[in-house]
């Protein structure tokens, strides 16, 4: 029988800490506090970028209801699926779970009826606007889940 071979244990090297400057003892304390100034600075801007989502998604709508084809329904589209990423960003996660909704629907039916939009929408500018983000507030809920419920429904036809 042979001598088994003795393990070698290799660690590579943290290419990602070096990059960041980082000698793994820790972080430095006045770059984090800078990061969080400014994202608290951003913060103010966050409700002016969401109003802008949302004033997209209406121009989305209004162009769909006036001319609806494949053009204002991709236009339509892609305002919800930004506000549905933008959401998230914003500490809006109901907002979110709509504009995912609306995404849905829009992804599905060929015929999607004007009002089913509209109840999307008008659900999203008023959570904006009330400035809901409580996931477990009862009214949200039921809301979203009847028009996830309402879209479901649709594509399963």
């Amino acid at each position: 029988m042979s001598k088994p071979k003795p393990i070698e244990i290799f660690t590579p090297p943290n290419m990602l800490k070096a990059k960041a400057g980082g000698t793994g003892v820790g972080l430095d304390a006045a770059a984090l506090k800078r990061a969080e100034a400014a994202m608290e600075e951003l913060k103010t801007e966050f409700a002016d970028w969401m109003n802008a989502d949302v004033e997209k998604l209406g121009e989305g709508r209004d162009a769909f209801a006036k001319r609806p084809c494949n053009e204002t329904r991709g236009q339509l589209y892609r305002a919800s699926h930004d506000l549905k990423g933008q959401a998230l960003t914003f500490e809006h996660p109901v907002v979110a779970r709509m504009a995912a909704s609306l995404c849905r629907l829009l992804d599905g039916s060929p015929d999607v009826p004007l009002l089913l939009i509209d109840a999307h929408v008008n659900a999203i500018r008023i959570l904006v606007k009330q400035n809901v983000r409580d996931v477990s507030d009862p009214t949200t809920n039921a809301v979203a889940a009847e028009l996830e419920a309402q879209v479901r429904e649709l594509q399963a036809a």
